[in-house]
């Protein structure tokens, strides 16, 4: 019996979820591997796998998390793996026959199939255990430090709570999309650090209002006037239990006792705020609800505001972006893919999905495209506040104010005879670094770990005409698509394992690594071009070619393996076979010998060929090296 079916969401068609195949793998690959041996273990999960019991909420629960804990066993990994359950449809019941339970099986693994690949990397002994109290303390901690809110969130979802922490800027809409997260408060906590906190913060924070910032005001102990059905913790943090307690008392209406779609807590002037959620009234004022198709998505937002933080000033001046035209652009859904109409409403299953998180069933959903010039904020601010952090107590706040009379120093002449001035050392980034004891192509954003580009670093800006506001355009050109005028840049050193570790894992699941690097240093002396060297690491299928377009990006090596690590499980997802009848491959590898670090050789032979890429491709086999001429790319054993 094949363990393939005609996908659900475009009935054989053809769409994104099942890759344009029209059908889907009902298989699932379990893989644990042990970092510190390099021992890799895997089990392939099948429909006649599964052994589900009954849900109470309706249909079957397959609980995988003991096949994850053998695996770990197996190769002497310690692991506390979150719980791996495969949900059957509500159709499924114990006494059906056994095809249609191994169809509904078939059913419920495809769907958890969207990530077909599962790797769990564990060491050889169990991390220190998250204290969730201590880990909320540190939260809220930075959370005063870096002067954003910190906001502790809980949503409906099927009748369940799911918990969300995140760090966010004053003002913004609450957020509207699919809902996810953790099961209570306390997972929630030892599931988010801090650089998992901070990630989204511009997307959630792109139209908050930009405000002017006090970073030396101090908490008086006075609290603001506090509105009505609004009341704060007292100061300290608080037990996890309690505050979990006070928020979900929010999800009840308390003047009919209806049931609220979610609530908050907000940490926000050293104390607790705390209010529920609500879906907002039809022509309501504040974000405009997506009106496509003769169906409105009311957006949600909160009962009662908190006052305003004691740290704002007034507001960033600014002028609103010229080249925004539509109010809120929209673009078809992806449910819709695969050529199905619109305008059906049949119910057939050639029409948008009615449960579909992005457009709620109306085909259309708001544009991810950004206005080139705002980046999606809509004003063009006239001050930046820059914040830098080493993620654990040292914070630097900057404010960068356009029209500020400042000595220039001209270094070049860009194409068209526009001229490139750099700015003094408080507008280089690259200088603060040193402060923070870390190279300046470590700095990064701490929102998704982008690196700071060279101008940044420097302090150049080009001039779009003579006798233009130089720190006027530094202001515009890096406040560009920012959270309510705000850059905050990570000074620290990512914790990452050696590339030599990262080769033998990889070795190990049977794949390749990929190791670019080119070196610019040639080009130091000019403001125009990057300059040091610049580092890729990708895993790759263990027979694909090296690309010679795939040029390195990152500033570091460091850098480059953050990148990889931290995009790992989204990139094994195209690393599986695409014809759904072919079975998944279940690598397995005993403990190995540590690989030869690659690291001298890439310096070597960037250096030999300065201004190309050079490649290292490491496999289970061997390697080999690669470099980029142009549009082909030379292989030749390595040295």
């Amino acid at each position: 019996m094949s363990d393939a079916l005609v996908c659900p969401g475009c009935a054989g068609t053809g769409c994104p979820r099942c890759r344009w195949r029209g059908r889907r793998r009902a298989q699932l690959l379990l893989t644990v591997a042990n970092r510190d041996t390099g021992a890799v273990a895997s089990h392939r999960v099948t429909p006649a796998d599964l052994d589900p019991r009954p849900d109470p909420a309706g249909g079957g629960v397959a609980d995988l998390t003991p096949r994850v804990r053998d695996l770990a066993t197996t190769v002497a990994a310690a692991l506390d793996p979150d719980p791996l359950l495969v949900r059957l449809p509500p159709a499924w019941r114990p006494e059906l026959p056994a095809a249609d339970r191994h169809a509904l099986a078939a059913e419920a693994l495809a769907e958890a199939a969207r990530r077909p690949w599962r790797l769990w990397l564990a060491g050889s002994a169990l991390p220190s255990p998250v204290d969730p109290a201590a880990r909320l303390a540190q939260l809220c901690g930075l959370a005063d430090l870096l002067l954003l809110d910190l906001v502790v969130a809980v949503r409906r979802h099927d009748d369940r709570e799911r918990w969300t922490v995140r760090y966010e800027v004053p003002g913004p809409p609450v957020p509207d999309g699919p809902v996810d997260g953790s099961p209570d408060l306390a997972t929630a906590l030892t599931r988010t650090d801090v650089r998992a906190a901070l990630a989204g913060l511009t997307d959630r924070g792109l139209t908050a209002p930009a405000r002017l910032l006090d970073p030396d005001l101090r908490l008086s102990g006075n609290v603001p006037e506090t509105p009505p059905a609004l009341r704060p913790f007292p100061p300290q943090t608080g037990p996890v239990g309690r505050i979990e307690r006070r928020v979900l008392a929010q999800l009840v209406e308390p003047t009919d006792g209806t049931d609220r779609p979610g609530a908050q807590a907000v940490w926000r002037d050293g104390r607790w705020w705390c209010t529920g959620l609500r879906y907002a009234a039809h022509g309501s004022p504040g974000r405009s609800a997506l009106s496509v198709g003769g169906r409105v998505r009311s957006p949600l937002h909160r009962v009662v505001e908190p006052p305003d933080p004691s740290r704002f000033g007034e507001p960033v001046p600014g002028r609103p972006c010229p080249d925004c035209r539509s109010e809120s652009p929209t673009r078809v859904c992806r449910c819709l893919a695969g050529g199905r109409p619109a305008d059906d409403r049949a119910g057939c299953g050639t029409g948008p999905a009615d449960d579909c998180d992005r457009c709620g069933g109306t085909g259309r959903r708001r544009s991810a495209l950004c206005c080139a010039t705002c980046g999606g904020t809509r004003r063009l601010h006239r001050a930046l506040l820059v914040t830098l952090t080493d993620l654990r107590h040292r914070v630097v706040h900057l404010a960068w104010r356009a029209g500020a009379p400042e000595v220039t120093r001209a270094v070049a002449t860009a194409p068209g005879g526009r001229c490139v001035v750099q700015l003094p050392e408080r507008y280089r980034l690259g200088a603060w670094a040193r402060v923070f004891g870390v190279p300046p192509e470590d700095l990064a954003e701490a929102d998704g770990g982008h690196a700071i580009p060279r101008e940044l670093r420097d302090g150049y800006v080009t001039l779009p005409w003579s006798g233009a506001d130089p720190v006027g355009e530094y202001v515009r050109q890096a406040g560009r698509g920012l959270p309510a005028g705000r850059l905050i840049v990570t000074a620290a050193r990512p914790d990452v394992p050696p590339l030599a570790e990262l080769a033998r894992l990889v070795a190990g699941l049977d794949l390749a690594l990929h190791v670019s690097l080119v070196d610019l240093r040639q080009y130091a002396g000019h403001p125009l071009g990057p300059d040091g060297r610049y580092w890729s690491v990708e895993v790759r299928m263990r027979d694909a070619p090296v690309h010679p377009d795939d040029l390195p990006t990152r500033p570091s090596l460091a850098a480059a393996l953050d990148d990889c690590l931290t995009h790992l499980a989204d990139d094994l997802v195209g690393l599986v076979p695409t014809d759904p009848d072919e079975p998944l491959p279940a690598p397995r590898s005993p403990a190995r010998e540590p690989v030869a670090d690659p690291v001298p050789t890439l310096l070597r032979l960037a250096a030999e060929h300065p201004g190309r890429a050079v490649t290292l491709r490491i496999t289970r086999t061997g390697h080999t090296t690669h470099r980029h001429d142009n549009s082909s790319a030379a292989s030749s054993p390595a040295d």
